[in-house]
């Protein structure tokens, strides 16, 4: 990760390059330091209230200390940094730190096609329902896997139904009605299916792979990818295989909202 600008509490900014974290932080050892993910909009942080509210959330969760400060902490690396890129927020034991970086390359080219998702099994822990942790490397793994099989994503499922996918939110149309998970176990509340929630009327709920399989169309939705179509998942078209008109939508309408 190339980072444009880094922000510590207690120092302000410091070069991209310098350690921020030490090696006896106890966060880093077990996995479970806290933080977000914010898309910059011509260096306004998009829909910040809202992240900084779950980071408050993962930080008691995990019982770390409090990020007093984060917002400010925030604006300061933001406004470092170029008016488009990806802002993050990390909270540890012993640091709260954020950074900047460049924007994945490439997403509307993936956008213009549609994502191929591959399911993996998961069985998330209750007691972390809501979180947002830096332990990711099993959703990492996943990816890597469905990458190797020629796919771009994981999708989890359990007994209990369908989850997310490795870094965002899983959506999809039948018959004019918007379907998602209900936040939970596996299901991130996340800052953008938030956002979405408030544009359209949402039926949420528990559901297995054959609703989705027998949708009209699927989309997936992150801070940082924004709406996603889905086209096809473990090797079958969705809907007619190409990316559909309520993720269009959707994605336009996020891009006017968050347009400074």
């Amino acid at each position: 990760m190339n980072l444009l600008a880094v922000g510590v509490r207690g120092r302000g900014l410091v070069p991209p390059n310098e350690p921020v974290f030490t090696a006896g932080d106890e966060s880093l050892l077990r996995g479970s330091a806290a933080f977000e993910t914010v898309r910059v909009y011509g260096g306004r942080p998009f829909l910040l209230d809202r992240h900084l509210e779950r980071f408050a959330h993962s930080i008691g969760a995990l019982g770390l200390p409090a990020a007093t400060g984060a917002a400010e902490l925030a604006l300061l690396v933001a406004a470092a940094a170029p008016a488009d890129h990806v802002l993050r927020l990390f909270c540890t034991e012993q640091a709260l730190v954020a950074t900047a970086a460049a924007l994945p390359a490439g997403l509307d080219e993936v956008r213009a096609r549609g994502l191929a998702l591959r399911t993996f099994e998961q069985h998330p822990p209750a007691l972390l329902a809501g979180v947002k942790s830096t332990s990711y490397a099993a959703p990492f793994a996943a990816r890597r896997e469905a990458e190797r099989a020629g796919a771009d994503d994981a999708l989890f499922i359990s007994e209990g139904g369908l989850l997310d996918t490795a870094t965002a939110n899983i959506w999809w149309c039948s018959g004019g009605l918007l379907y998602t998970p209900a936040a939970g176990p596996g299901v991130l509340p996340g800052v953008t299916r938030g956002f979405v929630r408030g544009l359209e009327d949402v039926t949420e709920g528990t559901y297995g792979l054959e609703a989705l399989l027998a949708a009209d169309e699927a989309f997936t939705t992150s801070s940082i990818r924004e709406v996603m179509p889905v086209v096809s998942l473990d090797g079958r078209p969705i809907g007619g295989g190409v990316p559909g008109p309520t993720a269009a939508r959707l994605q336009a309408a996020l891009r006017l909202r968050s347009t400074p």
